[in-house]
């Protein structure tokens, strides 16, 4: 553990605190580029680690510091986080969490607070446990597992105790690192050969066939076959919502909400590069991202656009064979990922369950009589999922909900949920809808 990837963690944890921004965009940010790569590895392990369990640190610190968190200076409080997350949940000496990270204190009055705090934890004055199950089983499970109460009360109402701990559980659990093969270029075998050659434990996914999962995770950019274009990172679940669109050579597939691009890659992918994909997304400074993407994959069929993916396009009506709407939403399934949607929580799913209805409003319109939309999320509740299909198809009396299999998966009224507790994916939602 170096002084370097300490103080920059300390440094994302204040300002991903000060400024609300998304723990990802910090890590992706200025601030960590040139850095050399095991002490980037580092801050963002413990900077993503940390923000992971802010609940349960918080309420440990209050207990330690006989005060609540929140009255900590801000500046104080990232310390008392970051030096109670390497006591409790690495393997990190304790002397060395302790020293070296009351020493990144402004001044001496700080530093006293770190140390008194860090050294009460360490020498087990204080039992650093979680409320008792049995006397309040919503608290114990929220700070057991850091996810505020109301979404412990959602997936208690909706799976019972059992499974909710397991999905709760799931969520901090390090995911695998998830390759979709370029098979323009390489085939999974070859893959795995060659990342296996190259020291990297790599297998591949039981659930998508053009899957490779890399269980101890990697650095993308410098794994073998990157800069060749012979793969790009897409999570297992993803890959199984861009099969289940299965479109034909020379179709026409129209990406509503493009971004970063996986779904539009797989679709140009599944047609042999013999087609056309409009990958379009409201944000034109993530285009690029799309454009690069396909340079990089050698995929010729794919353009990116900038639109608005709730306004029809009279251009494509009736005209598109295959429309993906991977719509926003709250992200309650990628929460191993990001860890910091976890805080956000249910808050902005009643605006996202206004904004789906439009986005699917407008796809249909761009749909071919006997084309095929998949609805799509990275969420887990009902609302944004099967209460959005099911009013869609309210609306709409010339569309249906068609079953389907994948592999072993099969849907349930043409929609399919995939949980990270059972399927070991990202939490994930999709559904396919067919025009008459």
């Amino acid at each position: 553990m170096t002084d370097t990837a300490r103080r920059a963690a300390a440094t994302l944890l204040l300002k991903w605190e000060s400024e609300g921004s998304f723990a990802n965009l910090l890590v992706d940010g200025d601030r960590l580029h040139g850095m050399e790569e095991r002490e980037r590895a580092l801050t963002v392990a413990l900077f993503y680690g940390t923000v992971e369990r802010v609940l349960t640190l918080d309420h440990y610190i209050g207990a330690l510091a006989a005060r609540p968190a929140k009255e900590l200076d801000p500046s104080t409080r990232a310390l008392c986080r970051l030096g109670l997350y390497q006591l409790l949940y690495t393997d990190i000496p304790a002397h060395a969490a302790v020293n070296e990270t009351v020493a990144l204190g402004r001044h001496k009055g700080e530093r006293g607070i770190v140390n008194g705090i860090l050294r009460r934890a360490a020498g087990g004055e204080v039992s650093l446990t979680p409320p008792e199950r049995s006397k309040n089983l919503v608290r114990h499970l929220s700070l057991t597992y850091s996810i505020p109460a109301p979404t412990v009360r959602y997936f208690l109402a909706r799976l019972g105790e059992e499974e909710c701990e397991a999905l709760l559980a799931a969520f901090n659990r390090r995911p695998p690192l998830t390759l979709r093969v370029n098979t323009q270029r390489t085939s999974v075998t070859a893959l795995c050969v060659r990342l296996c050659e190259a020291g990297y434990e790599a297998i591949p996914d039981p659930l998508a066939p053009e899957g490779v999962l890399l269980p101890s995770g990697a650095s993308v950019a410098q794994l073998p076959g990157f800069c060749e274009g012979d793969f790009f990172v897409q999570d297992t679940a993803s890959q199984l919502a861009a099969a289940l669109l299965a479109p034909l050579a020379h179709d026409t597939v129209l990406d509503l909400c493009a971004c970063p691009g996986g779904k539009s890659f797989g679709a140009a992918l599944a047609m042999g590069d013999c087609g056309r994909v409009i990958s379009r997304d409201i944000h034109e400074s993530k285009l690029s991202l799309i454009s690069e993407g396909a340079a990089r994959l050698g995929l010729s069929s794919v353009t990116a656009e900038q639109w608005d993916a709730t306004v029809p396009d009279p251009a494509l009506c009736g005209r598109v064979d295959r429309v993906i709407a991977d719509v926003p939403c709250s992200g309650l399934g990628v929460i191993a990922k990001k860890p910091d949607l976890r805080y956000r929580g249910l808050s902005s799913v009643p605006e996202l369950c206004a904004l789906s209805p439009r986005i699917l409003d407008a796809g249909a319109t761009a749909l071919r009589h006997g084309g095929i939309m998949v609805f799509s999320t990275c969420t887990l509740t009902r609302e944004e999922n099967e209460d959005t299909v099911l009013a869609f198809l309210a609306r709409h009396p010339d569309f249906i909900a068609e079953d389907f299999t994948l592999g072993t998966l099969r849907s349930e009224g043409g929609m399919l949920t995939l949980w990270p507790h059972r399927h070991g994916t990202d939490g994930f939602f999709m559904a396919k809808l067919r025009r008459l």
